[in-house]
């Protein structure tokens, strides 16, 4: 016999306000990402989960405890631990003799796995190494990728975006110049992703626009893609579909440019150029038959006085 799906139905205000809120919902929420640890893990592995949580300090929640997963083996476990956190990205760190310093980035979708990328990290500095002042806790970030892999090999292509997911934070409605005080660097060579963290400093320079520096903060490591689990071109056609209510009404004869500009087509009855008004001058005016005739007669009477 198949298994009768089990409802959990509210039995208090509170809970049901807990349920409608886990819904899908219209308008995205921000997503939230779970960082926690594998059954191993190495001293440099847990402080690079720790760096990567002060980055997204304002959107995540850390378990502190080990947890005894195997999210390539079994994805079953980090389900169950997204649906109860109520998570749609998670970060876990794990460690082994045959993959050390790992991490495992991922994001679901209707509580089950989308997408998910092993990373091994390598020459890793940690935030603590670099003395100077760091930017404000929840600061949303500048990311700037670098490299042709991003846009020409699908794995990377992937990993791009899920990176984009991971660390965009809160969605920013308007932009002051001011805000700009942190930028993440990922840049691909060699199947290899460089990342490197700065702090935006706006300078004086006699002029409206001011002088751009660039000061590292860390953290910086290097980040080895080992293995993967993607979704289907199915599965990934569903999770990009939009509901009807959030789609902009369709306005006729009027399109947007790749940079925005709205520009609209104006259709008109047709026009009789030959009674359209132009600018009055004697080049431009209509010859008729009576003055052909006139021009005729003058032109003769030139040529016989011409002849005599």
């Amino acid at each position: 016999m198949p298994a009768i799906q089990r409802v959990i139905k509210p039995r208090t205000k509170r809970s049901k306000r807990a349920l409608e809120k886990r819904e899908p919902q219209f308008i995205e929420n921000t997503k939230q990402c779970l960082f926690f640890h594998g059954l191993k893990t190495s001293e440099g592995i847990r402080e690079c989960v720790k760096d990567l949580h002060a980055l997204k300090s304002q959107a995540s929640l850390k378990l502190q405890q080990k947890n005894k997963i195997l999210p390539f083996e079994d994805v079953l476990p980090v389900e169950r631990l997204a649906v109860k956190n109520d998570s749609s990205l998670f970060c876990m760190a794990t460690h082994s003799k045959k993959r050390p310093n790992n991490i495992v980035i991922g994001r679901m979708f209707d509580h089950h796995l989308l997408d998910m990328v092993e990373l091994g990290v390598e020459n890793y500095a940690p935030l603590s190494e670099f003395k100077n002042a760091k930017v404000a806790a929840g600061t949303k970030p500048c990311m700037v990728f670098c490299g042709t892999e991003f846009e020409d090999v699908t794995e990377f292509k992937i990993l791009k975006n899920l990176l984009i997911d991971f660390f965009r934070g809160v969605e920013a409605k308007e932009i002051r110049l001011q805000g700009f005080e942190h930028a993440l660097q990922f840049t691909v060579f060699d199947g290899k992703v460089f990342l490197k963290s700065y702090r935006i400093l706006l300078k004086k320079s006699g002029t409206r626009i001011p002088r751009v520096e660039l000061e590292e903060i860390g953290p910086s490591m290097t980040l080895q893609m080992r293995r993967n689990r993607f979704a289907s071109n199915d599965l990934r056609k569903r999770s990009l579909q939009q509901p009807k209510q959030q789609k902009a009404n369709k306005v006729k004869n009027v399109r947007k440019d790749p940079f925005g500009t709205r520009l609209g087509r104006v259709h008109m009855t047709k026009q009789d150029i030959g009674k359209l008004q132009t600018r009055k001058m004697k080049g431009l005016k209509e010859i008729t038959k009576k003055t052909k005739k006139t021009r005729g007669r003058v032109s003769g009477d030139e040529q016989m006085e011409t002849n005599e």
